[in-house]
């Protein structure tokens, strides 16, 4: 069993799933996570955001696209990668980490494009967006629904990466 996290647009769902597939040693996530399109969660607990108590909720079925950020332990993290910063906003969460791309990626001429769901952040730190004072949660790794990010702040152009999201250079870049 794998310990997770699934942040939605509304609160966090903890528990456990009895596999969590990507194609990584040991069954554990990899660069381009194949998550399955509904995530089955055993000893799920709903922790919502705008406050109320943490209800027990069971085995529950989450949509893969409800899901917003995903943790899962036992991450294997891609050992032949470069690591660039980004800033993410999605929801109701501002995440930030490092994300890989493959050594000598150019973004203009890449060949390989990220075609998974979620997209791999080391180091990464979330927050509520306009709350600073609420506190963050940091995890070596987490999975970031690309689909659902609407702003990017990165040195390197992520366009494939982040479809439909506004780019922005961090202050002192280019």
């Amino acid at each position: 069993m794998h310990q997770v996290e699934a942040f939605t647009a509304e609160g966090v769902v903890r528990g456990a799933m009895s596999s969590v597939s990507g194609g990584g040693a040991g069954g554990s996530l990899s660069t381009t996570p194949a998550v399955p399109s509904s995530l089955e969660i055993d000893r799920a607990t709903w922790h919502p955001l705008v406050g109320g108590p943490v209800e027990r909720r069971g085995p529950i079925r989450l949509p893969a696209d409800d899901v917003l950020v995903l943790w899962a332990d036992g991450q294997d993290l891609p050992i032949h990668a470069t690591w660039h910063d980004v800033e993410l906003e999605l929801g109701p969460y501002m995440v930030s980490g490092m994300l890989p791309t493959m050594p000598g990626f150019d973004p203009g001429r890449a060949l390989a494009r990220p075609g998974g769901l979620f997209i791999l952040i080391r180091d990464a730190r979330l927050a509520l967006l306009g709350n600073p004072d609420g506190g963050r949660v940091e995890r070596s790794h987490a999975l970031v629904n690309r689909y659902g990010v609407e702003r990017v702040v990165a040195s390197i152009d992520l366009g494939y990466y982040f479809p439909g999201a506004t780019f922005v250079q961090p202050a002192g870049a280019g």
